[in-house]
């Protein structure tokens, strides 16, 4: 009974975690939505690059010193062999015997670009954040858990600097804690104009009640069947005071779905990190299995595990794997993944013509030796050519297969000397025999 208590103790958490795994694993996939995740590394990697060469000196960064960050952009290998893989992003020189690294005209045209999308942006992103703070609980959020998700929502690195301060009629910084990690940032007013979910800005231009939405096909009757029960129940919106909701109804989970819904409606990509996601379930008052309660509703949200990262993406957000409303910063980001395509294919074709450059010389360096090594022994053909006339005899190589070879005329004859001996031999001592057996019958 002790034993059989142990087995289950221990057998437990293998249980509990096969299960947590088959449900992060239990979506089906859509293969249109999976190209639309498809994170390029190398776009990742050269845009951190480029935020390093732009905060370096004169905006010239020695290569010696991005070598040194490579660990932390999980890298390997040498730094100058991957910048010049990408010649239209990055100019490599040298410089009193040391190589430096610097942007591309077309990439700092880009980098002008990108700041000049974020000054006509500035009131959308103010907007963005203010709605942010106001879904929260208490109205403000951790900046340590919200540098995580400033890409997501296309707030730049200096967001605190160039924001916050800006405009103190809504934010302002307060450290409740008294540790740096525990700065927040907080709302000073509430706006109602903004208090809008997504959904319900949609349904008022339908002239609707405002409702989720289903990209599921036709054929998935059980999931339609489940959704439309969810959806029957009324709207909750995100910006709706949680207090006055009871943990475990169904008000409860439609102000949770409501509220992903609307975090996911305000990032670029309409998409974001279930891991970076869940670092605000207090501030969100979000579920601790957030990942059943997302793959509970599959035609609102889709789960994937590519690269072994679970996302989370808004489904109406698409169509196919494109993005329908593309933000002006997702335009700009996509013209420098282009960029960096550019340079990589100039970079491997020349390095496919240096390739075939370095194989034709090796074939000619192989057919010259060819050539020579043929002369050399056309020349010792011709010396013991030469030496053989001279000498004569033995040396000629006709006269050395005779005497090595003998003739067939030659070995016949030796091979019937041979016979005749040994039979005369026999024949003599035959005769003596006889002799000496007739001279005893005598005696």
């Amino acid at each position: 009974m002790h034993i059989r208590n142990l087995n289950c103790l221990i057998h437990k958490p293998s249980i509990k975690y096969f299960c947590r795994s088959f449900s992060l694993w239990s979506m089906k996939k859509d293969p249109d939505l999976e190209s639309a995740l498809s994170r390029n590394r190398r776009w990742i990697v050269n845009n951190q690059i480029k935020n390093i060469v732009l905060r370096y000196p004169n905006q010239i960064l020695p290569l010696r010193f991005l070598q040194k960050k490579f660990k932390t952009l999980d890298l390997q290998g040498s730094a100058m062999n991957w910048v010049k893989k990408y010649p239209c992003c990055f100019e490599v020189f040298l410089q009193h015997d040391e190589y430096y690294c610097r942007l591309t005209k077309r990439m700092m045209a880009l980098v002008e670009e990108e700041e000049t999308v974020k000054d006509m942006q500035e009131q959308v992103l103010v907007q963005r954040l203010a709605k942010l703070l106001m879904m929260s609980t208490n109205h403000r959020l951790n900046v340590v858990k919200l540098n995580e998700l400033k890409r997501n929502f296309g707030f730049s690195d200096d967001y605190l600097i160039r924001i916050v301060p800006k405009y103190s009629d809504l934010f302002r910084i307060v450290n409740y804690g008294g540790r740096r990690s525990s700065m927040d940032i907080e709302l000073v007013s509430w706006n109602s104009d903004l208090a809008v979910s997504a959904i319900e800005i949609s349904a008022q231009k339908q002239g609707v009640e405002p409702c989720f939405s289903c990209s599921l096909p036709s054929t998935w009757v059980k999931s339609w069947e489940r959704f439309h029960e969810f959806n029957s129940t009324p709207y909750v919106s995100p910006y709706m005071d949680p207090g006055q909701l009871v943990e475990g109804t169904k008000e409860m989970e439609k102000r949770t779905v409501g509220l992903v819904h609307e975090l996911l409606s305000l990032t670029l990509w309409k998409k974001v990190s279930i891991l970076k996601l869940g670092h605000f379930k207090r501030e969100f008052r979000l579920p601790d299995k957030l990942n059943v309660l997302l793959l509970k509703h599959l035609g609102i949200f889709y789960v994937s595990n590519k690269y072994q990262l679970y996302t989370v993406l808004l489904r109406e957000g698409y169509k196919g794997s494109e993005l329908i409303d593309k933000d002006p910063l997702v335009v700009v980001k996509e013209k420098f993944g282009e960029l960096m395509q550019e340079g990589l294919h100039e970079y491997n074709r020349r390095h496919c013509s240096q390739n075939l450059e370095k194989k034709r010389k090796a074939g000619m360096v192989l057919s010259r030796l060819r050539e020579i090594e043929d002369k050399n022994s056309d020349l010792s053909d011709s010396e013991d050519q030469v030496q053989g006339d001279k000498l004569g005899g033995l040396f000629d190589p006709e006269e050395r297969k005779r005497f090595r070879k003998p003739s067939s005329q030659s070995s016949l004859r030796f091979s019937l000397g041979r016979l005749y001996s040994s039979a005369t031999t026999t024949a003599e001592n035959f005769s003596s025999k006889e002799v000496n057996k007739r001279g005893g019958d005598l005696n």
